[in-house]
């Protein structure tokens, strides 16, 4: 505001324009270029010229880096620059590009103390998968891919199909862009060559795969078609993929009038997966393990929902224990996550359900190297974990009370180890489990992937009800999701 003795008189513009008469004492706050022209009866006259600025000049650009997105911060006035990565301050120049994959935090403040904050995150280009979590993003508007709003689950964008994702982050108003390519080709190099009769490929590949030949896609799926009057899927391990053999040759079938259905193996994983998750015998047990948190997102939300109890081992126990406030030591955790667990906890405290997490482990020194290697362990109290030692196993306590929840069970679905059960020494919980469901009058579902790997190395396999020959498969079976070879069927 601005203050004139009396007798005089005052006029007010504003960027170079009259806003007319003005009254001593009356608030100025908009941001503008202002000038007050005061005049006495004499008609002498002075004038006062003041700027009120409340915003930071600054520019945000998002482009391809090439090898990784990148970000830079401009400014058209003198700031002072604050940026976190991952929650630590680090130096930042205004004018440099931000290319290290992280969460970000950028505080520009002028010299009036004005100050912006903007949020962003650095993902590289080409991943296998894209989990990330903008929960911690203040004032989030939404996010958006390509072009669309997408729905975030818990706060968790994932992205896991093949392709190129424009990926857009509302903050403020101000809608922020990079660019992230999901490939999960394999590793290989192929060497094209003439073998004598005609031309040749040799693969080779640098890591352990499974190989299989497509071609041309909508063109591969009509070749398919072509070859037959009907089809039918019983590869269930890949009929969580939209690939030309088990979903594109459908359409082309079913539009000459053809059938599609499923075969007998198929059937059967639908049955007992279907049953266990939509229609079970109750009680109803689930059993999930594993290392990580997010590989299990959905499977825990949706199971709360069917099951009467959830036990949780593994790896990713840690991240719970972490989040009911137990020092873990060195154990692994997901500490994006947290808020997530503590989520589902109160989740199943609200529906009603039993959540048994483990109430002691077995801990070591570190992570045993080779993995079948003698290590030295002990066992302490889920909340007892010193500082230096890492959980690897559940604990005998924990084995038992995993067990007794089995044993009154009528469905049990396991999916997940209970330890590192490639080591004979770290493999005791898993056996527990394992023999657990061997000696149960329940029906007994294993998920595929390491628990099908677990129960065959431990010689329990010929004591379950059924075995999923699909570990990406099961566990999108378990999270609800409509499984492309499944749907593509006339008949399942």
């Amino acid at each position: 505001m601005f203050y004139t003795e009396e007798n005089l008189t005052a006029e007010l513009f504003k960027d170079g324009k009259s806003l007319g008469e003005y009254t001593s004492g009356n608030p100025i706050s908009a941001d503008g270029q202002y000038r007050v022209r005061v005049a006495d009866q004499a008609g002498n006259e002075v004038s006062v010229e003041f700027t009120i600025d409340k915003t930071v000049s600054y520019n945000i650009n998002v482009f391809d880096g090439g090898l990784s997105n990148s970000v830079m911060a401009t400014a058209s006035e003198q700031l002072t620059v604050s940026l976190t990565k991952n929650g630590e301050v680090i130096d930042y120049a205004l004018g440099s590009a931000i290319t290290e994959p992280a969460d970000y935090v950028l505080v520009l403040t002028d010299a009036v103390n004005n100050r912006a904050e903007i949020a962003f995150t650095v993902i590289k280009p080409v991943l296998q998968n894209l989990t990330h979590n903008f929960d911690k993003i203040e004032g989030l508007g939404g996010v958006t891919v390509n072009g669309n709003e997408h729905r975030l689950n818990y706060g968790t964008l994932e992205l896991k199909d093949d392709g190129v994702y424009e990926v857009g982050v509302i903050v403020g108003g101000e809608t922020y862009t990079f660019k992230v390519t999901i490939d999960t080709l394999a590793s290989y190099t192929a060497n094209v060559h003439d073998g004598g009769f005609a031309n040749s490929v040799t693969v080779k590949a640098d890591e352990n795969v499974t190989v299989s030949v497509t071609k041309n896609g909508e063109a591969f799926s009509k070749e398919l078609a072509d070859l037959c009057d009907a089809y039918v899927c019983d590869a269930f391990g890949s009929s969580h993929r939209a690939h030309a053999s088990v979903a594109g040759v459908t359409d082309v079938v079913r539009a000459k009038g053809g059938e599609c259905a499923v075969g007998y193996l198929m059937q059967k994983e639908i049955d007992f997966l279907g049953n266990a998750v939509e229609n079970p015998v109750r009680p109803f047990v689930a059993i999930l393990g594993g290392a990580k948190v997010a590989d299990k997102l959905n499977v825990i939300n949706n199971l709360l929902e069917k099951c009467d109890t959830l036990i949780i081992g593994g790896g990713m126990a840690f991240t719970f224990l972490k989040a009911q406030g137990y020092e873990i030591g060195k154990s692994l955790v997901d500490e994006e996550k947290l808020d997530y667990c503590k989520e589902m906890m109160a989740k199943a405290e609200k529906l009603g359900k039993k959540l048994l997490l483990p109430i002691d482990t077995t801990i070591a020194a570190g992570f045993p190297n080779p993995i079948d290697a003698e290590i030295e362990v002990s066992v302490v109290d889920a909340d007892k974990i010193p500082a230096d030692m890492e959980g690897l196993d559940i604990g005998t306590k924990t084995a038992e009370m995993f067990a007794d929840a089995v044993k009154s069970a009528k469905t049990v679905v396991w999916n997940g180890p209970m330890g590192v059960f490639e080591n004979p020494t770290l493999a005791k919980g898993t056996i527990a489990v394992a023999k657990s469901l061997a000696e149960t009058d329940a029906t007994t579902i294993i998920g595929g992937g390491d628990s099908a790997a677990a129960v065959n190395q431990l010689g329990f396999a010929d004591k379950m009800s059924h075995i999923s020959t699909g570990g990406g498969a099961s566990l999108e079976f378990l999270e609800g999701k409509a499984l492309p070879g499944v749907v593509a069927a006339d008949d399942k």
